[in-house]
């Protein structure tokens, strides 16, 4: 018998698509053509705000979604009623390269590159908040279009999975904004009880229910003349979604068991991990509230898609916790760091970092890596001077929580908005410290 030589499978190569377009290539829009100018996303649905607007009665407010990526065209369904088709297969994600075919309701559109070969110059960079850490395009770009948003007074909607850093953006728009000097007061809408919200968000009179032994200004009567966030907009039950409207449409509210209408003056920007088009597709978020709320949109990409921001983060939350700008005894971990799948994002990668400096070692979960942490110091010896000031900053950071949670009367919450720091880090902070169970 003789071995007949195989033929060894190559990769199908990628063609690089430079810039989004899109053609109707039947339905009731025939001929439509959408090139949108930034190229990178587009949005298509019979809703006035997409990109692509179709007038198919078999196709969603919000239908779906195109991103460019290295890998080619995502496509990304948004929960819509009939579903998006390649071929014969319905797919709620895929990536397909350029010349694909989709069909959605009764529209077939073609997926293709509007771009040249030659890619334009990368735009100026902007000044931005030093949160803002990163050096991937993607993050500038996040940091151009939060110095374009912050200097008018439109609400903004900010998406992205949970630990991305939306907090971090929100405060960084309000910090360039004309409101910096008021307050940015945060509501979490994911952490409060539905019965509680539009006290919270707009106050109560005394008497108002029971337990509301006096007056309480809300979240908007608080942040008068500053900015509102509200975040994980997403978890606000329907029931509520109508009050917030109306403050929305008419600025004024009415507090919980009030009559007396209260003008209000403050900037609203939203917060979330889920794509708010597929829950007003789903019927579990109002479309008009959803408008309201979007008026521009900030979408922060995940940490698993900019890894060369790894090095510049940790060099971040290194010096935030030590003092010392230096990567130290992660410096040799920086490969395993861009290889991890992050799936906590920021967040997660914040809490690794400070774990491998308390514990001495790098646990990527299951990973581990052995490193070097700040010796304990003793009176007397003579260390240095990084680990002096490491052991001073530990010192430091105990009397400062300490005192922190006394005056905010045990509340993690407003002790964050009183030290300007986010809740989850705050926490983090207390427990290592032994303040918080």
């Amino acid at each position: 018998m003789v071995d007949t030589p195989r033929t060894k499978l190559q990769p199908r190569p990628v063609k690089l698509v430079h810039k989004l377009r899109v053609r109707v290539e039947a339905g009731p829009d025939a001929g439509a053509v959408c090139a949108p100018d930034d190229g990178a996303r587009l949005a298509i649905g019979t809703a006035e705000d997409n990109a692509l607007v179709l007038t198919d009665a078999a196709v969603s407010r919000y239908h779906l979604e195109l991103h460019r990526t290295p890998a080619g065209i995502d496509v990304i369904d948004l929960g819509s009623r009939n579903g998006t088709w390649l071929g014969g297969v319905r797919v709620a994600r895929a990536t397909v390269p350029a010349g694909t075919q989709l069909r959605i309701g009764d529209t077939t559109l073609t997926l293709d590159d509007a771009g040249s070969s030659l890619a334009p110059p990368p735009p100026a960079d902007v000044p931005r908040s030093t949160e803002l850490v990163g050096e991937s395009e993607a993050i500038r770009e996040v940091a151009r279009l939060v110095h374009r948003v912050a200097r008018v007074d439109s609400s903004v909607l900010i998406q992205g999975e949970t630990g991305t850093g939306k907090e971090v953006i929100a405060r960084a728009i309000h910090e360039a904004s004309p409101r910096r000097d008021k307050e940015l007061v945060v509501v979490d809408c994911g952490s409060l009880p539905a019965s509680l919200i539009a006290s919270i968000l707009f106050g109560h009179e005394k008497g108002a229910f029971t337990g509301a032994d006096q007056r309480r200004a809300g979240a908007f009567e608080r942040a008068m003349g500053g900015t509102v966030l509200l975040d994980e907009i997403g978890e606000l039950p329907l029931e509520v979604q109508p009050a917030l409207l109306g403050v929305l449409e008419r600025r004024a509210f009415t507090r919980v068991g009030g009559s007396q209408s209260i003008s209000v003056d403050v900037r609203v920007l939203a917060a979330t991990h889920r794509d708010l088009r597929a829950e007003v597709n789903a019927g579990r978020f109002r479309a008009d509230l959803y408008y309201r709320l979007a008026v521009a949109k900030i979408i922060v990409p995940p940490l698993r898609e900019r890894a060369e921001d790894i090095e510049p983060l940790v060099a971040h939350f290194i010096q935030r916790l030590t003092g010392v700008a230096e990567l130290g005894p992660l410096a040799s971990a920086l490969d395993q760091l861009r290889a991890h799948p992050w799936s906590g994002n920021v967040r997660e990668l914040r809490n690794v970092v400070e774990a491998a400096l308390v514990m001495g070692e790098l646990d990527l979960g299951g990973e581990r890596a052995k490193a070097t942490t700040p010796p304990v110091v003793t009176p007397g010896a003579v260390v240095a001077y990084r680990d002096a000031r490491a052991a001073a900053l530990a010192k430091f950071e105990t009397e400062y929580l300490r005192s922190l949670i006394e005056r905010a009367g045990g509340n993690a919450s407003e002790a964050a908005r009183l030290a300007r720091m986010d809740r989850p880090y705050l926490l983090t902070l207390l427990r290592k410290h032994g303040l918080r169970s």
